[in-house]
């Protein structure tokens, strides 16, 4: 049986600059195809836009206030809200407060930082969804 507490799992930065303690994933745990983890934004922060090719991703604000953009699109975000990002979307959350914010990130395949693709340098895509 796999079960990890948030307080005795490691601590990594992710290339998008974000903190996260991987709860849930292959390399801890018999669970192969996502990862579950825990990340953190210290306030006034924010992760560099990124985007990942091959990994879809849900996060689930558990403390603080952000915004989160999603290529052209910005919306704010509290405890209880979840975001879907789909593959390839460019994404991005900035912690807008100055309290510490908190959100869990699965992912569908896991985490790899080799699946992730920083954008500071281009532009976010007008949104092409009808």
């Amino acid at each position: 049986m796999d079960i990890h507490n948030i307080d005795r799992v490691p601590v990594f930065t992710t290339k998008d600059g974000s903190e996260i303690r991987e709860l849930l994933a292959y390399r801890n745990s018999c669970i192969q195809k996502q990862s579950l983890a825990e990340a953190r934004l210290a306030p006034r922060c924010a992760t560099t836009s990124h985007r990942h090719p091959h990994t879809e991703e849900i996060y689930y604000i558990l403390e603080g206030r952000g915004e989160i953009q999603i290529e052209s699109e910005k919306a704010d975000v509290g405890p209880g809200d979840a975001v879907a990002i789909p593959p390839g979307k460019r994404h991005q959350i900035i912690n807008t407060h100055p309290l510490p914010l908190k959100f869990l990130c699965c992912c569908v395949p896991a985490y790899e930082d080799n699946d992730t693709i920083l954008l500071e340098d281009e532009p976010p895509a007008a949104d092409s969804s009808p």
